[in-house]
This record gives C-alpha cells, structure tokens and sequence, in this order.
C-alpha cells in the first residue's frame, strides 16, 4: 500500500476491526473480506493524497460497507442471495454507517481462529492471516512469498471457498476445541515469523516485515488472552530472536552466524522485555515448546560473549524440549548444543541418526554437520558439507555463505596436504 508508515500501520490496526464489523452484520466472510481489501487499495490511494481522515475507522468502515453492497449487486448469476440479502437486512444497515456509529469491537480473536480453521492448509492459513488479519494485499503477500500475484490470488480464494464448504463460523471454538484450536493459530504465527527471520527464498536473508507483523500479531493476541502460557512463550521467543537480527547481516547482507555477531548491536530493549515475560510465563504455567525455546533463546542473549554461553543448561532445556515436542528440526538444534558441552564428535553421532529422517535433503542439516566437522578439524569433510549446503539452500545470502565456508576449508585442507608433503 503506498501510504506513509504510520497510515500503514494504522491501516493495519483497524483492518480487523472492520472485517469484524462486516461479518457480524453481513456473515458472508468472503464477501466482506474481499469488501475490506478493495477499501484498503482506496484507503490508500486517498490517504497517500490528502492524509488520515478526522475518523479513520469510520472512513474504512463507511467505504468498506459500500464495497460490500456493490459485491452483492454485481453478482448477477446470484440474484435470488442478492434479493435474500436485502430482505433480510434493514435498507439503513445496507447504507454506509456514519463515523463511530457503531461501538469500537476487536475481533481478532475469531478472525485469528477462522483463517487458521483445520480444514485449511498450513500455506492457505498464512495467506488468509496475512490478507485478513495483518491487511495485506494479495500483491504484497504473492512478493512476500516470492509467487506471482495470481496464485496467491487464487490461494487465497481456495481458502475461501473452503471454509464456505466447511461452515466455518464466524465465532470462538467451543472451550473443548479452544486449546488445539490455539496451536494451531501460534503455529502460524511462528512460521510467519520464521519465514521472515530466515526466508526461504530469495536474494535477502531477512524480511523484516514478516517479523515485524508476526511480533504485532503476537502482542495483540498475548493482550487478548494474558493467561496463555504459551502465547506468552511465543511472543519472549519472538523478541529475543529478532532483537539479534540486526547482528546478522553485515554491511552487504552477508550472514553473520550467532558466534561472530557484534552483540553491541543486539536490541537490549526487546531482550528484557522478552526475558522478563518468559521469567513471568514459565513461574505461573506449565512449560510449553514455546516458553522452553524462549529460555534457550534469553540465555543466548544473556552471554556478553559467545564463550559466555551457557552451554549445559542450553543443552539441559533442549531435552526438556525434546521431551515436550519431539520434531527433528529441534533435534538438529540440540546437536548443536550437544557438540559444544560434549565435542562434535558426540553431536556428529546425533547428526548422522537424523540424517535417515525428514531432514535427510534440508539445507540445514548439511550446515550443522559442516559446522560440527570443522569443530573437529576435518577441513575436507567440512568443505564438501559445506558445498552440499549451499547446493540445498534457497536463500541466496546462505548460499553465499555457505559456499564461503566451503572454500575458506578446501583451502585449509589443501594447506593441510601441502604442510604434510613438506614435512
């Protein structure tokens, strides 16, 4: 949206309250969604030219409203629902509402609880999130994810058609549901936040967006539901991991791993409040994945120096982690932590039981092991690790990286050959 950064995040903050609006009064969520998103590209064209009006929210509301009424009467294969439409509905509420008409409602909890319905895909959920709850455009989600405009166009009204065809209701899950209903939303927002922290594709390391927006979401939904451990859990974890991304990238966006960052850089703000809301978070509830790789993650940020890390109780909390949720891709983190306490040949042992699994063709897995051989020494094995890295990743700064690293120890290896034929 070309608006200005304040006006885009204002837009932001009010898209789920208009939509909210909307499908309370209308219940068609396409329908309104779709409403809200085109008074959203007037939102800023008009807000780009002539400033935020005097009543924001009822501006949005007001023009999302019409968009609304001009959707239904344009769908001309669908006059018989039209006419039902107007019927049903008081002429006055099918007119733009006038400013504050209505009392100010947050419903991002329900919007949060329908995009992430389980019938969708994990990718379907995301976009949906992104377009509904976050306010993004089907253009600037398709850039995110690196995809043409009309695929995520057409993603995002499969995921449509799909919670039509399931029922899905505008309304919290009953409280039986709530709880894995609620997973799966923080899943989406920590992959979200993930994709933002490391993309997946794509000539930058990061997409500070990604992060920014799935930090906001997180901080709405933790306001709205204080008693969650693991929402809690979720947006520590978010802090502290983004407070170092500054310290990631050097001056050309090259990749700066954890050991050799400049930790003067690190966003110290966001460090304590993400270690003061884990501290809270884990003395009042159960222990969560969340809340655990929020502590791993706050005894990072708590090292000076990377020789200052706790390594044993980083590793100690990546088996309370392993033992609450299992994954490989934790497994892989706890290797690591393994080979500083124990050496790299205990972690490489780890590592090679991995390598039978889902992670057998990651990216990821190649780098540790790269990283564990060359704790080792074995200069050769690193650079071939190293390579076979580079060759897996999408992102093209870890691949730059990566094929750094290879070199860096093809050379070391082949100084090695030429000491030993001297000698």
């Amino acid at each position: 949206m070309i608006v200005g950064e304040d006006a885009g995040h204002l837009l932001r903050e009010l898209t789920p309250q208009v939509l909210g609006a909307l499908v309370r009064r209308y219940g068609d969520f396409a329908r309104c969604e779709d409403a809200v998103q085109e008074a959203l590209v007037d939102a800023a064209d008009k807000w780009g030219r002539d400033g935020v009006p005097e009543h924001p929210l009822g501006w949005l509301t007001t023009v999302a409203t019409r968009r609304y009424v001009d959707l239904v009467r344009s769908d001309a294969a669908r006059a018989r629902r039209e006419r039902a439409v107007f019927d049903a509905v008081p002429r006055d509420q099918l007119l733009a509402a006038p400013p504050d008409a209505e009392p100010v409602r947050d419903d991002l909890l329900e919007l949060l609880f329908l995009c992430c319905h389980p019938v969708l895909t994990p990718a379907s959920r995301m976009a949906l999130t992104l377009r509904a709850v976050a306010g993004l455009t089907t253009a600037e989600i398709a850039a995110a994810f690196l995809v043409p405009d009309k695929t995520m166009g057409q993603r995002v009204s499969r995921a449509k058609q799909r919670l039509k065809e399931a029922g899905a209701r505008f309304e919290l899950p009953p409280e039986a549901e709530r709880e894995r209903a609620l997973g799966d939303v923080l899943h989406v927002l920590y992959l979200l936040f993930n994709e933002g922290y490391s993309a997946s594709s794509g000539p930058a390391l990061r997409r500070p967006d990604l992060t920014a927006e799935a930090v906001r979401l997180t901080r709405r939904l933790h306001r709205e539901l204080p008693d969650s451990g693991e929402t809690a859990g979720l947006l520590a974890l978010m802090l502290l991991t983004e407070a170092r991304g500054a310290a990631r990238t050097g001056p050309d966006g090259e990749l700066v791993p954890l050991a050799e960052q400049d930790r003067s850089r690190w966003d110290r703000a966001a460090i304590a409040e993400g270690t003061e809301l884990v501290t809270r978070s884990l003395a009042a509830h159960p222990a969560g994945p969340y809340q655990v790789q929020a502590a791993i993650a706050a005894l990072h940020c708590e090292a000076a120096r990377a020789e200052d890390t706790d390594w044993p109780q980083v590793l100690a909390l990546h088996d309370v982690l392993q033992r609450l949720a299992p994954n490989p891709v934790a497994a892989l983190s706890r290797a690591v932590a393994l080979g500083e306490v124990r050496g790299p040949r205990a972690a490489l042992e780890a590592v090679a039981e991995l390598e039978r699994g889902p992670l057998a063709g990651h990216h990821r897995l190649h780098a540790v092991r790269a990283h564990l051989l060359e704790k080792a020494g074995e200069h050769a094995a690193a650079s071939e690790a190293f390579r076979q890295a580079a060759r897996l990743a999408g992102n093209a700064a870890e691949q730059r990286f990566l094929l750094l690293r290879a070199a860096r120890h093809a050379d070391a290896a082949e100084a090695g050959k030429n000491f030993s034929a001297s000698t």
